[in-house]
C-alpha cells in the first residue's frame, strides 16, 4: 500500500476539529438521519433543502508539474446548500457553494477548482411538462444557471472530487420516454473567479460570471434496453470562444461522439466503448501575438471490459484503455491535441486537486482496476496504469512537461490509485481515503523542462456530513 505523506497524520487532529465544529452548529446537531432544513422553516410542503459539508486534507510530495518543485499540501472546507421550491408545473432551484483552503504555499498548483469562496452554483427555473410530443413522455426545461451531466460525464459533467466544477448559464431541455432520452442545450459556461493564485491563497471573493465570449451548445441522445442489456449514446457538442475579457485560444470546435456499454452486474461480463472526434479551428496558445487559426483534427477513445464475481465482497476486475490524441507536429497547420471540454478527469485518471497528472490529452494508457464492496457501507478499489504519450513532441497530459524534439521518448511511467469509502452513518457521515502515486518513466526524467524531483506520492482524507 502507498504510505500517506507524513503531514496527513499530523493534520488528523485538524480534520477532526473541523468535523466537530460542523456537528456543533445548532441546526446540524439534530438527528441527521431524519432531519432536514424544512423542519427549521416550519416544514413547508413544497420546499426541499439538502446539502453537505466536506473537510479534506491532502498532501503531495515531489511535484511533477513543469516549473514547480517541492511538496504541496492543502486543508479545504467545502459547503454546499441546495433548495428547491415546487410550484408545479414549475420549480425554483438555487444552490450555493463555499470552498475555502488553507496551508498551501506560494507556488502551489491550486486553482479555482479548489478555492471558490461563496457563489451561486445553480439558480434556475425548471418547467416539468408531461406527455409532450408523446404519451408517457416527461419533459424538463431549465432556464438560468445549472449543472450539466451527460452519459459517462467524460466530456460534460459535474465532478465529485474537485471542490468546484463548471456550471452553465442558458437553457436546456431534457425529454424522456421509456428507454429513450434526448437533451439539447445552449449555454454560456460560468467563469470561476478569482483565478490568480494570490487571491486563491488568501480566499478572496469575487462573483463568478459568464460572457458571450464563450458559448457551449449540444445535443445528446441515449437509448437503453438494447439486446443483452446494452445501452447506446450519441452526442454532438460545440464550443465557440473568442478573445474578450480574457485572452483565449479562440476555439471553434465541434465534438462528435458515441458510447456503447453494459452496466456491471453479479456473475456477468460488462463492457464499455466510447470515442469522439473533434474538428474545427483553434490557436496553439492564448498569447495575444498568436493569431494563426489551426485546423483541429483530434480524437479520443475509452475501452473497457470487466467481470463482477457473484461472491462475497462483490469483486469486479476490469481491463481499461484510454487514448487521447496529441499534437503530432507543432510546426504544421493542424492542432491534434484532444480537448476534453468540461468533463471531470476522474474516475478514469485518478484524483485531481493537488494530484491529477493524467488527462484525455496526449495519452495512451492501458490499466487494470480491482473493485470491492464488502458491505452497503464500505467500498473501494485499486487501479494501476502504464502511461505513454500519444505523440512524443507534444506536452504530456496535464503536466506541462514537453520535449518539442521528441528525443525524450514516449514512456511517461506508471500511476497507481487507491480509494476506500466508508459510511460512518449511512447517508449522513462518510469517510474517504485516497492514495496516488506517479512513478516516473524515461520521458518525465529526460524532457528538457521536467523538474528534478522523485516519484510523486499523494494522499487525501475526506470527512463529509450530508443533510
Amino acid at each position: 500500500m502507498i504510505p500517506y505523506p507524513a503531514p496527513i497524520v499530523r493534520s488528523a487532529s485538524a480534520l477532526t476539529l473541523a468535523a466537530s465544529l460542523t456537528v456543533a452548529t445548532p441546526a446540524l446537531a439534530q438527528d441527521a438521519s431524519s432531519w432536514t432544513l424544512q423542519q427549521a422553516l416550519g416544514d413547508p410542503e413544497r420546499l426541499t433543502v439538502s446539502g453537505d459539508i466536506r473537510a479534506r486534507y491532502e498532501s503531495l510530495s515531489d511535484q511533477f508539474r513543469a516549473g514547480l518543485t517541492g511538496s504541496d499540501q492543502l486543508f479545504s472546507l467545502r459547503t454546499q446548500l441546495r433548495a428547491e421550491l415546487d410550484l408545479a408545473p414549475a420549480a425554483l432551484v438555487i444552490e450555493v457553494l463555499d470552498a475555502r483552503g488553507w496551508g498551501a504555499d506560494a507556488g502551489s498548483s491550486i486553482t479555482n477548482s479548489e478555492i471558490n469562496t461563496f457563489d451561486v452554483l445553480q439558480a434556475h427555473v425548471r418547467f416539468d411538462t408531461p406527455n409532450l410530443f408523446a404519451d408517457g413522455a416527461e419533459t424538463s426545461t431549465r432556464v438560468g444557471r445549472f449543472k450539466l451531466d451527460f452519459g459517462s460525464r467524460r466530456l460534460v459533467g459535474y465532478g465529485g472530487y474537485p471542490n468546484a466544477s463548471t456550471t452553465f448559464t442558458g437553457a436546456a431541455v431534457d425529454w424522456e420516454r421509456g428507454d429513450h432520452q434526448f437533451s439539447a442545450f445552449y449555454t454560456l459556461p460560468v467563469n470561476r473567479l478569482p483565478s490568480d493564485q494570490a487571491s486563491l491563497l488568501d480566499n478572496r471573493h469575487d462573483w463568478d460570471d459568464q460572457t458571450t465570449d464563450l458559448r457551449f451548445w449540444g445535443v445528446f441522445y441515449g437509448r437503453e434496453g438494447l439486446p443483452g442489456g446494452a445501452a447506446l449514446e450519441a452526442y454532438v457538442f460545440g464550443l465557440e470562444e473568442q478573445d474578450g475579457r480574457r485572452q483565449t485560444r479562440d476555439r471553434d470546435i465541434v465534438t462528435l461522439g458515441g458510447r456503447l456499454h453494459r452496466a456491471p452486474r453479479a456473475g456477468a461480463w460488462d463492457f464499455e466503448i466510447e470515442g469522439g472526434w473533434q474538428t474545427g479551428e483553434a490557436r496553439a496558445s492564448t498569447a495575444a501575438a498568436d493569431v494563426t487559426d489551426l485546423d483541429v483534427r483530434a480524437h479520443y477513445l475509452h475501452a473497457e471490459v470487466g467481470y463482477r464475481f457473484d461472491a462475497p465482497w462483490s469483486p469486479r476486475v476490469s481491463l481499461e484503455y484510454d487514448l487521447g490524441s496529441g499534437d503530432s507536429d507543432p510546426t504544421d497547420d493542424e492542432y491534434n491535441r484532444f480537448d476534453s471540454l468540461f468533463g471531470p478527469r476522474g474516475p478514469d485518471f485518478g484524483p485531481t486537486s493537488l494530484f491529477g497528472p493524467l488527462s484525455r490529452s496526449n495519452i495512451s494508457s492501458p490499466g487494470v482496476r480491482v473493485e470491492v464492496a464488502p458491505s452497503s457501507r464500505w467500498d473501494g478499489f485499486a487501479f494501476y496504469r502504464a502511461v505513454w504519450l500519444d505523440e512524443a513532441r507534444d506536452a504530456f497530459a496535464s503536466t506541462g512537461v514537453r520535449d518539442a524534439s521528441g528525443a525524450s521518448g514516449r514512456f511517461a511511467g506508471h500511476q497507481l490509485e487507491l480509494k476506500s469509502r466508508y459510511w460512518l452513518q449511512p447517508r449522513v457521515w462518510r469517510l474517504e481515503l485516497t492514495g496516488g502515486a506517479l512513478i516516473r518513466g524515461g520521458f518525465l526524467d529526460d524532457a528538457p523542462n521536467a523538474n528534478d524531483e522523485g516519484d510523486s506520492l499523494y494522499g487525501g482524507i475526506d470527512l463529509t456530513r450530508s443533510f
